[in-house]
């Protein structure tokens, strides 16, 4: 009567089995709502020029960057 061996005989099996990814349950989707008007922190970036040109003026240059970004989503509003 043949049975398999309970451990991998092969080096190679053997190393697949270690890294094999489990199956974890899907966490259920939770729905964040947004507050009005918050701010989020992102990361982005911006050529070293366009950084410069908002810092010349002192604090407040990272909401001048977001008045300046919503001024421009205003003029283009999309449908």
């Amino acid at each position: 009567m043949a049975t398999t061996p309970r451990r991998p005989v092969n080096p190679m099996d053997a190393a697949e089995a270690l890294f094999k990814p489990t199956k974890k349950p899907a966490a259920p989707a939770v729905e964040k709502r947004a507050v009005p008007e918050a701010k989020e922190l992102v990361s982005i970036k911006l050529d070293s020029a366009v950084i410069e040109y908002f810092q010349d003026d002192g604090p407040g240059w990272q909401d001048r960057i977001n008045d300046a970004l919503r001024a421009v989503m205003l003029e283009n509003p999309k449908d």
